[in-house]
């Protein structure tokens, strides 16, 4: 399974990316919205799930998930916030506060996805 993975910050990024790869999912990297949202829009890439920072440098997480999801209406968005007490996550999406463990992030994956 395909998980795009939205993170500012380079060093989490390579983290989170490299804890989906062990996990047996195929993360697709982007360091802001806009390259996202290129990566939303190419159909011929599948994502099974669009994991996102809630604050980007070029657009909030949640105005990237709603725009994630008119492109990709059955798209599952994963917010990912060490602020995770004071984010209102839109309905039928899910939050993960940082920091988390490689156990946090793989159970909420797979409670969204299931196994890979």
């Amino acid at each position: 399974m395909h998980l795009l993975v939205v993170e500012d910050d380079d060093i989490v990024r390579m983290l989170m990316v490299d804890v989906l790869d062990e996990l047996g999912y195929k993360a697709v990297e982007a360091e802001n919205a806009t390259k996202a949202l290129a990566i939303l829009k190419d159909k011929t890439q599948p994502l099974a799930l669009m994991m996102t920072d809630v604050g980007l440098p070029d657009m909030r997480g949640d105005e990237l998930a709603c725009l994630a999801r008119e492109i990709r209406p059955s798209l599952p968005v994963l917010f990912a916030s060490g602020y995770a007490e004071t984010v209102d996550v839109p309905e039928g999406m899910h939050l993960i506060g940082k920091p988390f463990s490689i156990d946090q992030l793989r159970d909420k994956v797979v409670s969204i996805l299931g196994t890979p």
